[in-house]
Parts: structure tokens; C-alpha cells; sequence
């Protein structure tokens, strides 16, 4: 609790007058504290992120601070909290490191993608089932809610859930009770709710396709997670990042240098596929050259300055691929990684795998994208 309550104090800028007496010209200063606490902040939350073995937050001090900020404000209490941005962000390293901050951290943090469980399970999963509820149900079993219990549960994708499904959610929200599939009697949950999307929620209520109350309930404290695009200056600690974690993957003897263009390459093209495809690419090239130096050139799709067509057959250069929107850009990352599988989607060296995605996942998204696998 002493650590929360660090991480929770001076969240305003604090403006100290201080006079010089030997120099009067110098007039009066401003000192802020609040960048020290801030930083300070930020070591402590890495330092706890490595205790409990979660990710560190690698562009918190430069295009993520912003989001840092409202991290820290929110982590001391109990609100719920939406994480709204595009795929491959890392949205589920925010929702970690609310957590580790919190004064939950010592008890369970259960992530569910609402868009991989098959949507004949989803229920079960989340809210458990009794012995016999229904064929198949061989014995009980805790739902994810029950296993957050004292804890945090994350819900990313919530867009994706079914209509029914999300008015039990809303129950439990209401309620902070839960109660099992072909149970009889409820339980009682004391569980911190994070939830994050990579679609546009309201527009989702708009057209009727996504409960408002339940929209309310979990846009309390909505935090919006930037794509890479717009955090350049992450991009050099990033890729320095990926290259130590995947050369370990790999079991490689020694981290490879950069070639010295390598960074300017990466902080030029748009990675409609954000943090997730950057580690995609760094993971390729040491593959292919795990010796080095390493060059990112030819591993990157057009740049802009290569036309491209765009999702209706125009011409259009990769450089205005915020223009076609999250959908398109989504939709032909997806078309490419098939291109190099030859249309497989699961298994060793598939899209999915390509992807970092539950294959499961990857077919719901190329349903709704209209995305044919054309094996």
C-alpha cells in the first residue's frame, strides 16, 4: 500500500518562486517537481512490472508519457478503465501495468479476449459452470470472473462479445456478482474491471450493435493508446528492445548490431500494424541474418515513396494508410501475411502465427473483414 500511495501523490504541477539574491537580473524561476516524480514513477512501476514478470512499458518516458500520466492517476482506485486503440499497440501492457501499481497487485490478473473463445463457450468461460449444466459438463468449474476474484480482470476485444453476453456483463458490473451457468446461487466478486478495444465503441452503440448502459459502466476512466505512427521517437528504444528480447528467443549468442540506416528506415514507414508488427520485423531480420548488422530495407512493405493501391483500386502511397482507415489497414496487413503463407491461417509459419494471434481470432477478423483465405 506504501507504494501506491507514492505513486499517487503530486499530480499537479507544482510552481516554486525562488529569488536569486546575487544575480537579481535572474528574476524568478519556476521548479517543477512534477517531471522528478514522474520519472521516479516510471522506475518504480519497470521495477514492478519485472518482479511480477510482466512486460516493461518501453517508450513511457518519450510517446508514452501522456498515457503514463493517466495511469498513475488511475491505478489508485477501483474505477473501471477502458483502453481504446488500434491492434497491436499494447494495450494489454497498460492494462498489466495498472495492476502491478495498484493496490491489487498482489492478487490474480485474468486476461480474456472476448474475440478467441468461440462465442458457444464464451459464457462458460467467463462465468463459469455447475457439474451437468449442460452436455459435456462433466465437472464444475470457475468462470475468469471467479478467478479474478480480489484481483484484476482484463477484458480485451469487448467489442467482440456477444449481445446476450453483454448483459451479463452488465449484471455483474451492476451487481459485483456472478453467477454460474446452471447454477442456482450467486457469488459475490471484489474485482477491478479493465477493458480495451481496438473499435470504435460508441459508433458500435450508435448502430445499435453495443449495449449503451454497458458503454457507461466501462467508460468511466477512458485512456486512448497512440499507434506507433504517432510515437516516432519510441521506434530506436523499440527496436533496440525487440532486438535483446528476440535474440534471446531465438537463442542467438549475441545480440547483432544495426546497420546504421536501420532506424531511419523503420521511423519512415506507418506500421499500420503498430508495436506488434515492429517486433514481427526485428524477429524476420534476425532470422534471416543473425549475425548482422542488421537492415530493415527490404523486409518492409512499400514506403512512401512506392504508390500502392488503396482498398478501392486507387492509387495511394503507404504514407496516407491512416487515410483508409483502422479496417483497410487491418485488412491488407492480413492479405499480405496470406500472400506469404500461401493462404494458410493456423499452424507453424501461419498468418496467425505471422500475426502473433489466436488463429481463432484471425478467422473472426477475416469474416468481418471479408478477408477469403483462397488456399
Amino acid at each position: 500500500m506504501a507504494m501506491t500511495q507514492r505513486l499517487a501523490k503530486a499530480d499537479t504541477l507544482t510552481a516554486v518562486p525562488i529569488a536569486d539574491p546575487d544575480d537579481a537580473r535572474r528574476g524568478l524561476y519556476l521548479v517543477t517537481r512534477f517531471e522528478a516524480e514522474l520519472a521516479d514513477r516510471i522506475r518504480v512501476l519497470q521495477r514492478e512490472l519485472s518482479r511480477s514478470g510482466g512486460d516493461s512499458i518501453v517508450g513511457a518516458d518519450f510517446g508514452l508519457r501522456p498515457v503514463m500520466e493517466q495511469v498513475f492517476k488511475v491505478a489508485a482506485t477501483d474505477a473501471p478503465v477502458l483502453l481504446l486503440g488500434e491492434t497491436g499497440v499494447g494495450k494489454d501492457v497498460i492494462a498489466k501495468a495498472i495492476h502491478a501499481i495498484s493496490a491489487r497487485r498482489d492478487g490474480p490478473f485474468i486476461a480474456v479476449n472476448c474475440g478467441a473463445i468461440a462465442e458457444s463457450l464464451v459464457e462458460s468461460e467467463l462465468f463459469g459452470h455447475e457439474k451437468g449444466a449442460f452436455t459435456g459438463a462433466l465437472t464444475t468449474k470457475r468462470g475468469r470472473f471467479e478467478r479474478a476474484n480480489n484481483g484484476t480482470i482484463f477484458l480485451d476485444e469487448i467489442g467482440e462479445l456477444p449481445p446476450h453476453l453483454q448483459v451479463r456483463l452488465l449484471r455483474v458490473l451492476q451487481s459485483n456478482e456472478v453467477e454460474r451457468v446452471g447454477a442456482s446461487k450467486t457469488t459475490y466478486l471484489d474485482i477491478r474491471v479493465i477493458a480495451a478495444s481496438n473499435r470504435d465503441l460508441s459508433g458500435m452503440v450508435r448502430e445499435q450493435r453495443f449495449r449503451e448502459d454497458l458503454w457507461f459502466r466501462l467508460n468511466v476512466f477512458p485512456i486512448h493508446v497512440p499507434p506507433l505512427r504517432d510515437r516516432v521517437t519510441d521506434i530506436p528504444e523499440l527496436t533496440r528492445h525487440f532486438l535483446r528480447t528476440k535474440t534471446r528467443d531465438l537463442k542467438l549468442p549475441a545480440v547483432p548490431e544495426l546497420s546504421h540506416d536501420s532506424i531511419e528506415a523503420l521511423s519512415t514507414y506507418q506500421w499500420p500494424g503498430n508495436v506488434r508488427e515492429l517486433g514481427n520485423i526485428v524477429e524476420r531480420a534476425l532470422i534471416l541474418n543473425p549475425a548482422g548488422p542488421i537492415n530493415f530495407t527490404e523486409l518492409l512493405p512499400k514506403t512512401a515513396d512506392n504508390s500502392d493501391s488503396g482498398p478501392d483500386g486507387s492509387e495511394r502511397t503507404m504514407g496516407s494508410v491512416s487515410e483508409w482507415g483502422l479496417d483497410d489497414a487491418m485488412k491488407r496487413h492480413i492479405v499480405r501475411c496470406l500472400e506469404v503463407t500461401k493462404g494458410r491461417v493456423e499452424g507453424s509459419g501461419g498468418a496467425a502465427d505471422l500475426l502473433k494471434v489466436n488463429p481463432s481470432t484471425l478467422r473472426h477478423r477475416m469474416k468481418r473483414l471479408g478477408v477469403r483465405s483462397r488456399r
